[in-house]
């Protein structure tokens, strides 16, 4: 089933997400929801506060991005197929010089920005078996995980711009907390009452 994708001003979007046990209720229709809601976006990336749930849980799928022809051979092959559940994800650390990469979110749809992140992150996780992992990403996969880890700990890839680039941005974000945005997606917009 499609979930509706939280907007842009939600405060499920601001909340530090707890983490849950493998008991938590209905968790593999969640994941299968969350990762047909998250094609049907055409996302690479989805976290559970991204569809209101304040957990910390989210998913990558970085094959889309495999195809890009600016990225070197051995980028594109470490893309290709890569997806993966995160439950209970912590970010151990995060080295290297910081870079820039433009970012979009499917809750702040229409806005395009480039971000400073840095290039390589160790990260503990569950998957969604529950087996715990810690690996090392680097690249564009380390920055896609960066961006959804970020949802779980109530931060928005805006909160990482310069306040100038943000007062710019400020009505455009307002507009969006309003429904005032046209996507091809189901969302839920805060301050309106019916969703699309």
């Amino acid at each position: 089933m499609i979930l509706p994708i939280v907007a842009y001003g939600d405060p499920v979007l601001r909340k530090k997400a707890k983490d849950i046990t493998s008991d938590y209720p209905k968790l593999d229709e969640l994941m299968t929801n969350m990762w047909e809601t998250m094609y049907n976006a055409h996302g690479v990336g989805l976290a559970a506060p991204q569809v209101g749930l304040p957990i910390r849980m989210f998913m990558v799928d970085t094959t889309p991005f495999s195809d890009d022809e600016d990225l070197g051979k051995e980028e594109q092959e470490k893309l290709n197929g890569f997806k993966k559940v995160f439950i209970n994800a912590k970010i151990e650390t995060e080295t290297g010089k910081e870079w820039d990469f433009n970012e979009g979110c499917l809750s702040i749809p229409d806005i395009r920005e480039d971000v400073k992140r840095k290039p390589e992150i160790t990260i503990t996780y569950l998957d969604e078996d529950f087996k715990e992992h810690t690996e090392t990403f680097d690249g564009l996969l380390a920055r896609v995980i960066q961006h959804e880890y970020d949802h779980i700990e109530g931060i928005l890839f805006t909160d990482k711009l310069s306040s100038l680039r943000k007062r710019l941005l400020k009505n455009r974000l307002e507009k969006i907390s309003k429904g005032k945005v046209s996507v091809d997606y189901r969302m839920r917009f805060p301050n309106i009452k019916k969703a699309r």
